[in-house]
């Protein structure tokens, strides 16, 4: 086939950009800095340790280029595929204009994925904010980091600068941080936020801006404590918009939601014959696996004669604090609304001997499973190693084998994996 690229900005998308790769760099700096500074715990002294962040910055740049060159080479090396650097429009269901050319073709792929939503709070425009694009040129060390939004994107970045030496404080409107995750999972992750001397604001009402003093002042009604926080920066993480409205789209008749997604059946077609739309942009998913996994089913279905869909999928994703947060499947909290009778098993990390060889004893395994079927229904680990331990939790659910498949697996011994089949012997209903 005759295929054309179209890339306006950047290749690689936010992924390679300004979000996993990058952001997954500088945790890791964060990481080490973090682990230095306990050396005394595991037996020896780093003295003072100081992070310069031009270096950190480098070593984040290098590793991003290195993925952002790798997709554009491979792009442009491959035969029968053009590369246009603009910004497409549609002109109608099937024609892109780019540039000063018009293209024509029968399939037509949307994959422009998504940006920072600026929400509209008193005085947003007044001051200079940062989101997290404009965070990646950040060189120097904020005196004190303000960041509005207890998702997943500010807490990240807030445990991580607060590891380079910054203050930190994080605002979330919501009672607690991310609400979506079970209660005891949100309390756990603001717990060991806080023992690292992150301040968190939550119930944070009628948000506003201004400068102060060089500064900016967070004004956040909070109904305990200063009803503003004075910081040097503002850094804004309140959720994600699709790059939808600029294409076009209108031209085409291709249908979007109200928050700008275009909608999209379980094959991931528009309600345009012809048109695709795959990624950030689709409102199916906000991930770089799910959007990897979009185009799995695309290629699948066109090239092989498949019937893969978006609803075979388990929702899997993870938070790359420290200790990190695997996530697949149902919460608790989601498997009680169902109603349906279940079991669940909760195990603390303190108790695995791979965490506590390591140091590293936050958090905890839980499991729900169903009574009946004894299908895994959802799982949430939190600790060391929790976003990579969570797949075998996730493999089994594809499977829809029984949890007692692990039960009666062997492991190897020590890891954190080991204690799975331990923890699906302690199974209870969930009450």
């Amino acid at each position: 086939m005759t295929v054309a690229i179209l890339e306006r900005n950047k290749f690689g998308g936010t992924c390679v950009n300004t979000g996993c790769i990058p952001t997954k760099t500088l945790i890791a700096s964060a990481y080490a800095a973090h682990t230095a500074r306990r050396g005394t715990e595991y037996g020896f002294s780093a003295g003072e340790v100081r992070v310069d962040m031009k270096r950190v910055k480098e070593r984040k740049d290098h590793v991003s280029g290195r993925s952002n060159k790798g997709v554009e080479e491979w792009l442009r090396g491959l035969q029968n595929c053009t590369v246009i650097e603009g910004h497409g429009r549609f002109q109608s269901p099937r024609t892109i204009a780019v540039n000063d050319e018009i293209l024509e073709a029968d399939k037509i792929y949307i994959n422009v994925g998504g940006r920072a939503s600026i929400p509209d709070f008193p005085g947003v425009h007044e001051v200079p904010f940062l989101t997290n694009s404009s965070m990646m040129d950040v060189d120097s060390l904020p005196e004190h980091l303000i960041i509005v939004g207890g998702g997943y994107v500010g807490l990240e970045f807030g445990q991580m600068y607060r590891r380079f030496g910054s203050e930190v404080t994080i605002v979330e409107m919501g009672t607690r941080l991310i609400r979506h995750e079970d209660e005891d999972v949100s309390q756990a992750v603001r717990e060991i936020l806080e023992a690292e001397g992150i301040r968190i604001r939550t119930n944070a009402k009628c948000i506003s801006l201004a400068k102060r003093n060089g500064g900016v002042g967070v004004q956040v009604d909070c109904e305990d404590g200063s009803p503003e926080e004075t910081g040097s920066q503002v850094l804004l993480a309140v959720g994600r918009i699709p790059n939808t409205s600029d294409l076009g789209l209108e031209r085409a008749g291709i249908a979007t939601d109200k928050h700008g997604y275009i909608v999209v059946d379980d094959e991931l077609k528009t309600n345009v014959a012809g048109v695709w739309a795959l990624g950030d942009c689709n409102g199916r998913g906000a991930f770089t696996h799910t959007s990897y996994n979009d185009y799995e089913i695309v290629a699948d279905n066109l090239l092989n004669g498949d019937r893969r869909r978006v609803s075979d999928r388990i929702q899997a994703y993870a938070l790359y604090v420290d200790p990190p947060l695997g996530r697949c499947g149902m919460t608790e909290a989601d498997v009680r609304k169902s109603g349906r009778a279940a079991l669940v098993a909760k195990y603390p990390m303190e108790r695995v001997s791979r965490a506590y060889e390591k140091g590293e004893t936050q958090g905890f395994i839980k499991i729900v499973v169903d009574k009946e079927t004894k299908q895994i229904l959802g799982a949430a680990i939190l600790g060391t190693g929790g976003d990579e331990v969570i797949h075998v939790l996730l493999d089994i659910m594809y499977a829809k084998a029984p949890y007692t498949v692990i039960q009666r697996a062997m492991h190897i011994h020590p890891t954190v994996s080991e204690y799975l089949p331990t923890i699906l012997g302690k199974l209870e209903p969930l009450e």
